[in-house]
């Protein structure tokens, strides 16, 4: 059983999105200032009560993907071993791979996707791990008994044998339109009543006016509220595991808009573990 609060651990492997970990914290510090507030978006205390727990950026070498995967499994078994529920801060969005590959041996865990793609490349250009093989890598782990894939719109790397092997597979894929049509009440109710859920943000899934700063911006996408209730329904309907946010790119976005909106979205989902505990 996963029992102790939410810790944050930095993945900064990719060469756009490297500062993203640091960006993300330092719009994270004014939540932790006072969590005697009361979260209206969480609807309790401010982080629900949680001591966060920081274990700061998981060291590795750009050039090496390899020794970098197993490095951020390495860090995540750890964590899930000492009982608490990784926050992970990236990174591309080919970080959820090792990260997942860390909850082998987990009975039955169930992945939502958040992001403007669906992931499901095989391969792009002979690299078998990266970020348009996401969901396609998390397929193929034993472990990851479902996925539920909400907001993708636009042409990313996905073909037509892509979109056809993601449904044969059993993936529900609920697209940015539909959510904007019927919100994200279907999309929920494809996450098993009870399921152990790991989250999986890839921030470009949100539209490009509340985080601008991505690896590929698509226009049309989830609105704040919308991720909002996507954290909040995932808790509601069963428990959260883990949580990652990527592709974030800071120098991108020189306002930092995206990292406050980033940092927010945490916080929530730091709040909505909290519930889930109690």
């Amino acid at each position: 059983m996963l029992r102790r609060d939410p810790t944050f651990l930095g993945v900064p492997f990719a060469t756009d999105a490297a500062e993203a970990p640091g960006a993300v914290r330092a719009a994270l510090g004014w939540y932790g200032a006072d969590t005697a507030r009361w979260d209206f978006d969480a609807g309790g205390p401010l982080l629900g009560g949680a001591t966060v727990v920081d274990l700061g950026d998981v060291p590795g070498d750009l050039h090496d993907g390899a020794a970098n995967r197993a490095a951020i499994s390495a860090a995540i078994g750890r964590t899930l071993i000492a009982g608490a529920v990784p926050l992970v801060l990236g990174g591309d969005d080919s970080v959820p791979i090792p990260v997942l590959e860390a909850y082998d041996g987990h009975p039955g865990l169930t992945v939502v996707q958040v992001d403007a793609h669906i992931d499901w490349r095989h391969e792009v250009d002979g690299v078998t791990h990266g970020f348009s093989s996401t969901m396609r890598r998390a397929s193929e782990m034993d472990h990851v008994k479902r996925i539920v894939q909400v907001g993708a719109r636009g042409p990313g790397s996905a073909r037509a044998e892509e979109v056809e092997a993601a449904r044969a597979w059993g993936a529900v894929l609920h697209t940015a339109r539909d959510v904007h049509a019927q919100g994200v009440a279907p999309a929920l109710e494809a996450v098993p009543e009870g399921a152990d859920v790991f989250l999986a943000i890839d921030v470009d899934g949100i539209d490009p006016s509340v985080v601008p700063g991505v690896i590929l911006p698509a226009f049309g996408g989830l609105t704040y509220q919308q991720v909002l209730d996507v954290i909040l329904g995932v808790a509601a309907r069963g428990r959260i595991v883990g949580v990652d946010f990527v592709e974030y790119v800071p120098s991108k976005d020189p306002a930092g808009s995206g990292a406050k909106a980033i940092a927010r979205l945490a916080s929530v989902a730091v709040s909505a573990i909290m519930q889930g505990r109690r």
